[in-house]
């Protein structure tokens, strides 16, 4: 019963009480979000159709100014490579379900290839410390990103977001960190 009065409050805001859940009133509060431009950077473009995890060749695609085929290829390749030349459990699981980066990428391969095409890494949260940065305008710099949050990469161009959908959560989404075009 009061975990249902607990999401009916969070849905309407106005009604939560001001004592006992006033905590509760943060969560709801929306903050200022980058507008969204739609786009699945070349992939339907380059032939494939049907979802996919590709949020890492899509963000690569879009700021990096490259092909979507291209940086899926870039990438099918140092999974393989990753698998080949390793010994850990990541490399085992590529070598077990193919290099393919349809259905997503690990950092230890896409790290490399994101900062050889001329961007760097700026780290945002630390241990122990919490969220420090958001997925919002006035909290992260101008350029052009390729950002990091939980399971997902997007792409801001000149404070617009690019991707398939909008991944801010109103603005509440934590950043990892982000990497910048150098100019």
């Amino acid at each position: 019963f009061v975990e249902r009065q607990i999401h009916f409050c969070l849905s309407k805001p106005e009604l939560l009480p001001t004592s006992m859940f006033s905590f509760l009133s943060r969560l709801t509060r929306s903050h200022q979000t980058y507008p969204l431009q739609v786009s699945d950077g070349g992939r339907f473009a380059a032939g494939f159709v049907g979802g996919a995890g590709d949020c890492v060749v899509r963000s690569v695609a879009i700021a990096a100014r490259l092909p979507y085929r291209q940086v899926y290829e870039d990438l099918r390749e140092a999974n393989a490579r990753y698998a080949q030349e390793r010994d850990n459990k990541l490399s085992r699981m590529l070598q077990q379900r193919g290099s393919s980066p349809r259905n997503g990428n690990h950092r230890n391969v896409f790290h490399e290839y994101i900062l050889q095409q001329g961007f760097e890494w700026v780290p945002t949260m630390k241990v122990g410390v919490g969220c420090q940065v958001h997925l919002r305008p006035n909290e992260l710099p101008k350029g052009t990103l390729i950002v990091k949050v939980s399971k997902h990469l997007t792409t801001v161009i000149d404070g617009v977001l690019h991707d398939t959908h909008d991944p801010s959560r109103r603005g509440c989404r934590c950043v990892y960190g982000y990497y910048i075009k150098n100019s």
